[in-house]
């Protein structure tokens, strides 16, 4: 998610620790980078892998299906979420609310399911509150020129967007310290090779 104008939240104070049997996979990246194709290989790769999909009110776009991209809801029933402590992490992004389930990542966690999880900056900060001993992995484009180059050849956007992406991602991968691995996603095959050996690692051996 673009953290242009966002602003996250908790769903439980930050002295909440829940202790799991299963491992959470968090995987960041800028816009552009390349992170929901190397999800897909890493799902792809491991069958048994639970994918937890983002709750929000926006409406679906074209070729996005329901319960695969994002589970989509009203207004009425995320604030009602938000009320109820549903959401491990909330964020408003452009006048849209976006959420991760609680209930979902503790009951697969708990169940000892290992479970990647899609998310941006500050949902991985909020996150990590929760859940500390996440396996945080943040994928990086070679340069920020390539990162353009690969916005410009989408065709999808303007200039003055793509301008607003490359600042984001600028601010985005100053944070990168924050996350335990660090991929760089120069070449494809490579990538997917090195995020796979990442999961295998902690699948095997925590």
């Amino acid at each position: 998610m673009n953290s242009q104008n966002t602003a996250r939240h908790d769903g439980k104070p930050s002295s909440t620790v829940l202790q799991t049997s299963g491992h959470l996979f968090i995987i960041s990246a800028p816009s552009g980078a390349g992170k929901t194709t190397l999800r897909r290989a890493a799902l792809n790769h491991f069958p048994d892998l639970v994918f937890s999909v983002s709750y929000t009110t926006r409406k679906p776009r074209a070729g996005e299906h329901v319960g695969v991209d994002y589970c989509f809801i009203n207004k009425h029933e995320f604030e009602k979420g938000i009320a109820e402590d549903r959401w491990a992490e909330w964020a408003t992004v452009h006048g849209n609310y976006y959420g991760t389930s609680a209930e979902f990542l503790n009951h697969n966690l708990a169940g000892g399911k290992d479970v990647l999880l899609e998310i941006d900056v500050q949902g991985t900060r909020k996150l990590l509150r929760r859940y500390p001993q996440s396996i945080t992995i943040f994928i990086i484009p070679p340069s920020l020129e390539v990162l353009r180059k690969r916005l410009e050849s989408r065709g999808t956007e303007g200039a003055r967007a793509i301008a607003l992406r490359l600042a984001n991602a600028e601010k985005e991968m100053a944070q990168k310290n924050l996350y335990r691995y660090v991929v760089i996603n120069d070449q494809l095959d490579h990538a997917v090779a090195e995020l796979v050996a990442i999961l295998e690692k902690h699948r095997t051996t925590a």
